[in-house]
């Protein structure tokens, strides 16, 4: 990776996550005006060999202004094509936001923390688990809708759990100065458990049958989690792509939450080439709802393919 990432580029691209710092989530239980907009059940369970998969809605929010978000280059009649072509509206995005639970049978290793606004919380307890039932966390990158959730009202969440992440991506954040929101979120969520983290780098393993994948660009760290069992393979691919429309037909098409832009194009290009090839499912922190899918390739580009009966256990 040839670009480096600076103070300058870490406070822009914290100026841009407005969103994952501010959404709600859209709860049965909230009475939400967003709530059409909300699938009914906020899980969902896949099994992979042993292991069973869990995807937890921890939030979901629209957003206008699609095309500055994740057009970056495309022309607007380019942009406007595209979209229709998906029978999406060009003006507006649906943002989701889903941490994933994998358990083992030996244990449960939850992969992000969410918005910290109480969704993931009532997201597992629809599967029968509390926070302190959680054995491991897994934070892929440093961004607020990930590690929002490691701390409600004060508290360690997850008190019982102990914590992994790349030892890039917590070395870049931590040498950011307080006075940004980000900076101010790492200090508030993520230092006070530096001695309770263990860190890895690409190729490690969290346990066995989950492995590492660096995928840097969205953040200088940002790590995807190759799952296998019983000879079945799974990626959590994190906020490799953060639409599953636009970064998918167009992964160069620069998207404005990626910190190093031509680094996240190289890793969206090469996964999501890999995930066509091999036919492994995916699921994505941002896709809809349930957020797991496959890849296939389309033209110059991939095209994501949402689950529907597959994997069901």
């Amino acid at each position: 990776m040839t670009a480096i990432f600076t103070r300058r580029s870490a406070l822009a691209a914290a100026a841009a996550l407005p969103l994952a710092a501010t959404a709600r989530p859209t709860l049965a239980a909230s009475g939400s005006t967003e709530m059409a907009r909300a699938p009914a059940s906020h899980s969902r369970s896949f099994k992979l060999g042993s292991f069973t998969v869990t995807t937890l809605l921890d939030g979901s929010r629209p957003l206008e202004g699609a095309k500055a978000i994740f057009g970056g280059g495309a022309t607007d009649e380019e942009f406007a094509a595209t979209s229709k072509q998906n029978f999406i509206p060009a003006d507006m995005a649906q943002f989701f936001f889903t941490p994933t639970l994998v358990d083992t049978g030996s244990e449960k290793i939850l992969f992000d923390t969410g918005l910290g606004q109480g969704g993931i919380q009532i997201a597992l307890a629809q599967v029968g688990l509390t926070p302190q039932d959680i054995d491991v966390v897994v934070l892929t990158h440093m961004h607020p809708d990930h590690i929002g959730g490691m701390t409600t009202d004060g508290a360690e969440t997850f008190a019982k759990a102990r914590y992994i992440t790349g030892r890039q991506e917590f070395d870049f954040w931590r040498g950011q100065d307080e006075g940004n929101r980000v900076g101010d979120l790492m200090a508030q969520k993520v230092t006070p458990f530096a001695e309770k983290l263990t860190f890895l780098e690409d190729g490690d393993r969290v346990a066995s049958g989950i492995s590492a994948m660096a995928s840097f660009g969205h953040t200088p760290g940002h790590m995807g989690y190759m799952l296998e069992s019983d000879g079945q393979q799974l990626m959590l691919t994190a906020d490799l792509a953060n639409h599953y429309v636009w970064s998918f037909a167009h992964p160069d098409w620069e998207v404005k939450f990626d910190m190093d832009k031509e680094a996240a194009t190289r890793s969206r290009r090469r996964i999501l080439d890999m995930l066509a090839s091999t036919g492994t499912p995916m699921i994505g922190y941002h896709m809809p709802f349930p957020a797991a899918g496959y890849v296939e390739t389309r033209d110059s580009g991939f095209r994501f393919v949402p689950v529907s009966y597959q994997m069901m256990g």
